[in-house]
């Protein structure tokens, strides 16, 4: 099977776009308005763009009438935005900030998710999520699609400071993922969380070829 999405339908009943790229990281950010209105919500478009300053993006489909989302908006009409590790115990929060409420309504009461602000942004963190990045707007990059939702925000940011509760870090220092079940996105209505790891490393590669692939301080 294979079809042209650029100008024909996909011939399966369920288009397998989204479901060809996964697990996609879930972008769980949070944000304030100018007015105060706190924001919290999913993005499956997001990822870590260099580590050397650590940088990130999320991508932002816009709303059917052409409304961009709060997310955008926010981060650049007050230069900050935060990213909240989704797990599997808070599935059913993420699920739920994902509703489109009205502007003034705050997805922090509706998901039932305890507020604690962040240092250096202005912005509200999810307290139950074990990792947050406080991310300082850099720029948006528009494209447009061929309808208003498949128009998107592009939307990237420096990280200026990661969080981790101590509890997720294994005894060597590393992030415990097994423990900490990061939760992603997969196509149609599915979720998955990361329960099993395993370890490669790129044979032969010289210090100056895995540079950064470890982690550890340059």
């Amino acid at each position: 099977m294979k079809y042209d999405p650029s100008h024909e339908k996909s011939p399966l009943p369920y288009s397998p776009f989204k479901s060809c790229t996964v697990p996609r990281p879930i972008g769980w950010l949070s944000s304030v308005s100018p007015d105060g209105v706190e924001n919290l919500a999913p993005y499956s478009q997001w990822q870590n763009l260099t580590f050397d300053p650590p940088m990130v993006m999320f991508s932002a489909n816009q709303y059917p009438d052409g409304r961009r989302k709060d997310t955008v908006l926010n981060a650049e009409q007050t230069g900050w935005f935060v990213w909240n590790m989704a797990t599997y115990d808070l599935r059913q929060a993420v699920n739920i900030s994902a509703m489109a409420l009205p502007f003034d309504e705050s997805e922090f009461d509706r998901a039932g998710v305890t507020k604690r602000y962040a240092e250096l942004a202005p912005v509200p963190m999810v307290a139950e999520s074990p990792v947050h990045f406080e991310c300082r707007y850099l720029s948006t990059h528009r494209m447009t699609g061929n309808s208003n939702v498949g128009t998107i925000d592009i939307v990237f940011a420096r990280v200026e400071r990661i969080h981790i509760n101590d509890e997720v870090l294994t005894a060597d220092g590393r992030l415990d993922i097994g423990r900490i079940r990061p939760l992603a996105r997969m196509g149609y209505h599915d979720y998955t969380s990361i329960t099993e790891t395993f370890e490669m490393k790129i044979p032969e590669a010289s210090a100056d070829e895995a540079y950064g692939l470890a982690g550890q301080p340059a």
